[in-house]
């Protein structure tokens, strides 16, 4: 074993600068960042962070819809990260993520780290009835099996999927960025709850409520007989408060403005909603737009650009968090430290 280079992260600049510091452990591999064509912005912001620009890659489709991808430079030895959300189009960047994958591991990458903002197939956890399959669990296999020697995730939809791969998997979490966005404006115990869509929810909005010091409340459904529309009793005081609604993912929209909109007549003051993950599929949009939600938070793991400038969709930012997480596996640092904090400028 060599001396281990320990690193403390600052910012400077715009970037973060770092401090290295001499030890004992495991010897440090140059890096490169590389990108498909899901989420470059992201991915750009991430370099740019790091310090260091993304690395050539060509990406694109045969006249018969096959991807292709050519590495435009060497990787012979380095420890690769490749930044890749499998967002829509899901299969199209799946299976670019893999080709990608098997083209460094083809051209003798020291290590490959891929990066997922965003999983695909996330909800496809377990079975739900018979004949089913277990997609997330299927996607992971593939990615190992293409390659990938480490994953670094956000608010995977199910705390179960990081036993589904057989190699490390790093898992951020982005409430505390979003709980600080909702800290500078002001909110207080007095004036303000976090509320959570279901019952499965409660584990995330205490969580997230925790950061804020803030009570929580809880929506529970019900269906009283087939055919029958469902009942939403609100568990916690709401009436006359700021309600903070959470989740993971935001697709449709159908449920958590449905859910906005029983907390709005329950006496909330106003309601916000927040997820980690803006897939924001179909009329997702127009439904929030059209609602009695106050403003809808989310993060950048998926691309989003506002229609309009007054819009109620606000996106904040995880690449800071994201290439600490790059810099600290690269030294061969925890990356636990990054976990369950309030999210800092």
């Amino acid at each position: 074993m060599g001396r281990e280079k320990k690193i403390k992260i600052k910012r400077q600049g715009g970037k973060l600068k770092m401090k290295i510091e001499m030890g004992t452990g495991l010897k440090v591999a140059p890096m490169k960042l590389f990108c498909g064509t899901s989420n470059m912005t992201l991915a750009e912001e991430i370099a740019s962070y790091v310090g260091q620009p993304l690395g050539q890659l060509e990406a694109g489709h045969f006249q018969d819809g096959e991807s292709f991808v050519n590495i435009g430079e060497t990787v012979r030895g380095y420890d690769i990260f490749l930044i890749q959300s499998t967002c829509t189009p899901v299969n199209d960047n799946l299976m670019q993520t893999l080709i990608i994958i098997d083209a460094f591991k083809r051209a003798s990458a020291g290590r490959i780290n891929v990066v997922l903002p965003y999983y695909g197939y996330a909800r496809q956890d377990r079975k739900t009835k018979g004949r089913e399959p277990i997609t997330a669990k299927l996607v992971a296999n593939l990615l190992t099996v293409a390659g990938a020697d480490r994953v670094i995730a956000m608010d995977l939809h199910a705390g179960q999927i990081q036993g589904y791969f057989d190699i490390p998997l790093d898992h951020l979490q982005a409430a505390g960025i979003l709980a600080r966005y909702f800290r500078d404006k002001g909110l207080t115990a007095e004036d303000t709850v976090v509320v959570s869509p279901d019952i499965g929810g409660v584990s995330r909005a205490r969580a997230f409520a925790e950061l804020l010091n803030l009570p929580i409340a809880i929506i529970e459904k019900r269906r009283p007989k087939p055919n029958e529309s469902k009942v939403m009793n609100i568990i916690g005081d709401i009436s006359g408060k700021h309600a903070i609604l959470i989740d993971d993912i935001i697709d449709t929209a159908g449920t958590i403005t449905n859910a906005a909109k029983a907390v709005k007549e329950n006496g909330a003051k106003d309601v916000f909603i927040c997820a980690s993950h803006g897939v924001l599929s179909g009329s997702a949009v127009e439904r929030i737009e059209n609602s009695v939600v106050e403003e809808c938070v989310i993060t950048n793991t998926v691309p989003f650009t506002a229609q309009k400038k007054d819009s109620k969709i606000h996106v904040v930012s995880v690449a800071k968090m994201f290439a600490e997480a790059i810099l600290a596996v690269n030294m061969n640092q925890s990356v636990s430290k990054l976990l369950n904090r309030l999210g800092n400028k």
